[in-house]
């Protein structure tokens, strides 16, 4: 309970000083003229002022309030380490007991830090500003942070935390930890496919000096370099960009003895490949209503540089028309299939039968072409039915199928089962419905011997389209020439774009298409697993998380063709991905993580604002047991730490329960006390 005096004017302020400087200019001049009174007459004039004034004795009920410790429990990834999680639940335990024993004293426990897949480090001041934001800045006693160390939204300066009380960090970990890692210090986002790379990376080793680490530097799985390092030692390696689509670069240094963990001694860089120029070679074999389907597709596209020839003569064929105005050029046969064919990523064959144009001996420098990881793509009319045909020289034998004859009937183009399940043609638009939502062809060539099923059926149920792999190359066979029906919008078209142009991507290896592939996505919060097959099942995946924790998914089917999981995505870093045969990398968030950046756990990141704050930073683990410092509650002081304790303020925040106000100059006595010295005035006047 708390007794006081407030003072609520019944003038306003002005009047008071006004009357108050008169009241003090009347006293000096009465004393210098020693009148007789002067003492009664200052008096009643001084009461009649503070009657104005209006004073009131005041009392406050009053209810104490509990002062505030925050407790804040670091749950952070680099937390898994070591022993770090057991420290610190005693730690939590140990400590709470002895905050609960402090009487006025409410204890505030939050986790944080824990791994969400977005946030880079580890994050405790946010989750302490959140358990304190509803809390008074007189009622909060300190806050006590259970943590390795590893803190990256540390306040500059005490001001900074809103409130002016102790914060102590009781740091987990021992102090003669060490570990190795790979930092990526300069990476490329985007290469020229077929072109050189650059990636430096540094091998950074904490808690030791002068060791020596073998490093190896894989591309897709395979080891393109090895040499040694030592501690500190940066170094850099030109990576060729094989493929389009990302190439995964991995970069892992050979273990450490007695190291922490050996999670970041492995370091992932993802490179996109981009083609420069797409060169390919379009030989059509005669004019046909279908060749500017080619021609216009390829040209569309700003990243295929084209060559294209048409045979509009054969040598045979002899008339009386000059040759200037048929506006032929020389075939340069040599430049093309001998010197300059490794050059192209893709050969297409439109319509094209022997002619006397190509030797022999350049089909069988395409067939070498194929099977050294080019591609061939032959687009077939009656000529592949011919005498003539291609088929009838040493490219048969990257040829899916042999010609036996050509039918001429109405039909729509199906995808085979396998086709429903291949990237090539899975999906297309107009597929799910029968007969399909596209125009029909009207002819078609007959095969026999295939070496794989088609993807696309005609008439009868004959094969229309093949895809298939010769050593490293890649054919594809489309056993008609009416695809330009398509193209034209005849009976409403059909989706001979996406057909044509992914057929086309598959044949250069875009890896997005490959029949067999495993891949990471990361979709929002969640990261998906797809396994993309033409099986009718599949194995278990085995996901690694950025931690080193593993765990077998099961996949679930999806798309003709393609099986799924799901699984949060919730920490930053490289995660990894295999069922036995295929792998994948993908790295959520930023190259170097800042969480598994540096592991090994210190005192000193958090000891400058602890010590401005009068609290401490100090290790609670010492060869397994966990001592914590004494706590004691603190009120006139601002040291808060001291040789095996450390303290919280407490504070003297209360509530106000209820207020009595008395007027001092309100009724009988106030009016006696005026009346009084009114007439002690009169009295000593009429002496």
């Amino acid at each position: 309970m708390n007794y006081g005096i407030a003072f609520t004017p019944l003038v306003p302020a002005i009047v008071l000083w006004i009357a108050l400087a008169a009241i003090v200019l009347i006293a000096i001049v009465l004393l210098l003229a020693r009148a007789r009174g002067t003492a009664v007459r200052v008096t009643a004039l001084a009461l009649f002022l503070l009657a104005l004034a209006n004073p009131s004795f005041t009392r406050e009920d009053r209810d104490p309030l509990t002062s505030v410790a925050a407790v804040v429990v670091d749950k952070s990834p680099s937390q898994n380490f070591g022993k770090r999680n057991q420290e610190a639940a005693k730690a939590q335990e140990a400590l709470v007991d002895s905050l609960k024993k402090i009487k006025g004293l409410e204890v505030r426990v939050v986790d944080a830090g824990q791994a969400d897949g977005e946030t880079d480090g580890t994050k405790l001041f946010g989750a302490l500003a959140s358990a304190l934001s509803d809390v008074p800045v007189d009622r909060v006693a300190g806050a006590f942070l259970i943590t390795d160390g590893r803190v990256h939204d540390i306040p500059a300066n005490a001001a900074a935390l809103g409130f002016q009380a102790p914060v102590q960090a009781l740091i987990t970990g021992q102090k003669d930890e060490r570990d190795r890692r790979i930092a990526i210090t300069a990476a490329p986002r985007f290469g020229i496919v077929g072109q050189n790379q650059t990636i430096t990376y540094k091998l950074d080793d904490q808690g030791v000096s002068g060791e020596r680490a073998k490093v190896t530097v894989r591309r897709d799985g395979e080891v393109i370099n090895e040499r040694t390092l030592s501690s500190g030692q940066s170094a850099s390696v030109d990576v060729e960009i094989k493929h389009a689509g990302p190439n995964i670069v991995e970069i892992e240094a050979s273990p450490l003895e007695r190291e922490l963990t050996p999670v970041n001694n492995r370091a992932v860089v993802a490179i996109d490949g981009v083609r420069d120029k797409l060169r390919v070679l379009l030989v059509s074999g005669e004019p046909h209503s279908g060749e500017r389907t080619w021609r216009n597709l390829l040209k569309s596209d700003a990243s295929v540089d084209l060559v294209h020839f048409t045979i509009l003569r054969p040598p045979e064929k002899q008339d009386g028309t000059p040759i200037n105005e048929l506006s032929l050029i020389a075939f340069p046969t040599r430049e093309l299939f001998q010197q300059h064919i490794n050059e192209f990523q893709l050969i297409i064959f439109d319509r094209y039968a022997r002619q006397g144009v190509l030797p022999i001996a350049y089909f069988d420098n395409i067939a070498r072409y194929v099977r050294g990881g080019g591609a061939v793509l032959v687009s077939a009319g009656p000529d592949y039915a011919s005498n003539t045909s291609i088929w009838r020289t040493p490219l048969d034998t990257v040829l899916p199928a042999e010609p036996v004859g050509v039918t001429e009937k109405p039909f729509y183009a199906h995808l085979s089962d396998t086709g429903k399940r291949h990237p090539v043609t899975r999906g297309l638009e107009g597929s799910a419905f029968e007969p399909p939502h596209w125009s029909r062809f009207f002819r078609t060539v007959e095969t026999r011997n295939s070496v794989n099923p088609p993807v696309m059926t005609g008439a009868d149920g004959k094969p229309l389209l093949f895809l298939s792999r010769f050593g490293e190359g890649r054919v594809a066979l489309l056993l008609s020439d009416h695809i330009w029906l398509w193209a034209r919008g005849y009976e409403g078209g059909g989706p001979h774009l996406d057909l044509l142009r992914r057929m086309s991507h598959w044949l250069m290896k875009q890896p997005d298409l490959d029949e067999e592939a495993l891949r990471m996505q990361v979709q929002g919060k969640d990261l998906v697993v797809v396994r993309q097959t033409m099986a009718d099942s599949v194995q278990p995946v085995s996901v690694t998380s950025p931690s080193g924790v593993s765990h077998d998914v099961t996949l679930s089917p999806g798309d003709p063709g393609e099986w799924r999981a799901s699984l949060p995505a919730n920490e930053l870093g490289l995660w990894q991905a295999t069922d036995g045969t295929l792998k994948a990398l993908i790295n959520v968030g930023p190259t170097n993580p800042k969480e598994f950046s540096e592991v090994t756990s210190t005192a000193d990141t958090l000891k400058p604002l602890t010590q401005a704050t009068g609290g401490n930073s100090v290790r609670i683990a010492d060869g397994g047991s966990v001592e914590l410092p004494r706590i004691v509650p603190v009120r006139s002081t601002s040291v808060f730490s001291g040789d095996g304790w450390m303290g919280v303020r407490m504070r003297d925040a209360s509530v106000v329960k209820g207020v009595g106000v008395l007027p001092i100059f309100a009724g009988l006595i106030g009016l006696l006390l005026l009346l009084g010295a009114f007439a002690a005035t009169w009295v000593r006047e009429g002496r």
